[in-house]
């Protein structure tokens, strides 16, 4: 024990080295501002708290309106400004068209290959150009126009009931459920959210499915492949 003290005391030394050094080189090869606490392991995730957006705002208030942050293994481009946001999506978009290699991706992303996952080239532009004439055209929106009027009238009846009957309704959820009937209605025909669900199994099936994906979505999103 009595060699073990003198070791400890130098811990605290080594880790503000680490820090500092981190700090140096982030300095030395031009990249956006970033805080300099950069911990192992866990970068700058210990300065997030919900609401997450409240957090960012406080981060690009202190540090300028482009960060670098540190989640993990993934580094995170923070812009916060119009003009940047600009020189990222139209001067620079080719570059910051690819997507991370995260676990989501090659778990629920058929292996970095569905449209959300893979990177840009050949494969992206097929799947955008068979996704813009089939799904995303004019003329298929007006063809299906009446699905999401129908939805949305059926939302309205619904929370009318609520009102009457003085139940509580939670929009977040109103909102999710009428996004998913119009979209799943639109490409397979079937409703699998709220009143009027056909087939009971099948709909009670696809919304685990979906609760798991999103869950597993967010557990993967700082995780690397």
């Amino acid at each position: 024990m009595a060699m073990a003290a003198p070791w400890f005391l130098y811990i605290p030394l080594i880790f503000t080295l680490y820090i500092f050094t981190k700090h140096f080189f982030h300095k030395l090869r031009n990249l956006p501002p970033a805080p300099i606490l950069n911990l192992p392991f866990i970068g700058h995730l210990y300065l997030l708290k919900k609401p997450l957006y409240r957090s960012l705002a406080k981060i690009s208030g202190r540090y300028g309106p482009v960060v670098l942050l540190q989640f993990g293994s993934r580094r995170v481009l923070v812009v916060s400004s119009p003009s940047a946001a600009e020189e990222c999506l139209t001067k620079n978009d080719v570059i910051f068209a690819n997507r991370p290699h995260l676990l989501a991706g090659k778990h629920l992303g058929y292996n970095y290959t569905s449209l959300a996952w893979t990177s840009y080239g050949d494969h992206w532009r097929n799947l955008r150009k068979i996704s813009s004439i089939e799904i995303l055209s004019t003329h298929r929106l007006q063809m299906l126009h009446w699905i999401r009027v129908d939805e949305v009238k059926s939302k309205i009846r619904s929370l009318n009931r609520a009102s009457e009957q003085r139940r509580v309704v939670d929009m977040k959820t109103v909102f999710f459920e009428l996004t998913m009937n119009a979209v799943m209605r639109m490409i397979a025909g079937k409703r699998y959210y709220g009143e009027n669900v056909e087939e009971v199994e099948e709909a009670r099936l696809f919304r685990e499915i979906v609760k798991d994906t999103l869950r597993l979505g967010t557990e993967y999103g700082t995780s690397c492949r």
